[in-house]
């Protein structure tokens, strides 16, 4: 077997644990349910997996690292990260007030300009706390002894995003009711367009101030 049963069971049961801890990840996901409904909470789970993934294979393949030994990389990596998030949240707060405007309901088709996958994917990939997540986290589950080392990697971390995008999927669905119940009463839609770009703000300004170590 390619990887250890008894590592196997505890990295999932650990990895479950990880998901429900509320982060900045899952934070993106409420943000993205409440701003504009179900579809784009699920949209924003399925960006950050895709993400992950992404973080999964260049941690595998030995790219990741280079986050961990260069600290310029680390810093090109986060301060592009954190500028983008800002951007989202500026943006959100500057949205129109009219409700022609607004977000679709989450029963609607969204917009292709809508977006959401693609900068759910985005802020994923351009945090390097992520990064280093994965090369701290995976790495304690493999054994040398079950086969070539990257291709247990890629089956621990796909394993971590699968589970990941489940619990946050679970989130973008209830953020998304909770904004369908909201946006009948008219006056809570700016108010959440407002939240959802404070939120996108203080993510990236934590992930401004986020050290390397």
């Amino acid at each position: 077997m390619l990887v250890d049963p008894t590592l196997f069971g505890l990295f999932v049961v650990t990895g479950l644990a990880l998901n429900l801890t509320p982060g900045p990840d899952m934070m993106f996901v409420f943000a993205a349910g409440t701003s504009a409904g179900r579809r784009s909470g699920v949209l924003a789970a399925l960006g950050i997996g895709a993400g992950g993934l992404v973080h999964t294979a260049a941690a595998a393949a030995g790219l990741s690292a280079l986050l961990v030994s260069s600290a310029l990389a680390f810093s090109v990596v986060k301060y592009a990260g954190a500028a983008y998030l800002v951007y989202l949240g500026v943006r959100a707060l500057l949205s129109p007030a009219d409700p022609s405007a607004a977000p679709s309901p989450p029963n609607l088709p969204v917009a292709p300009r809508d977006g959401v996958l693609w900068r759910a994917v985005m802020t994923s990939v351009l945090n390097p706390k992520v990064a280093l997540f994965f090369l701290a986290f995976v790495p304690q589950f493999v054994s040398a002894d079950h086969g070539p080392v990257a291709l247990q990697f890629l089956l621990l971390g796909t394993t971590f995003c699968i589970t990941g995008t489940l619990v946050n999927g679970l989130v973008g669905i209830l953020a998304g009711s909770v904004r369908g119940v909201l946006a009948r009463r008219t006056r809570w839609a700016r108010p959440l367009d407002r939240a959802t770009g404070a939120v996108f703000i203080l993510l990236g300004v934590r992930l401004a101030l986020a050290g390397q170590k």
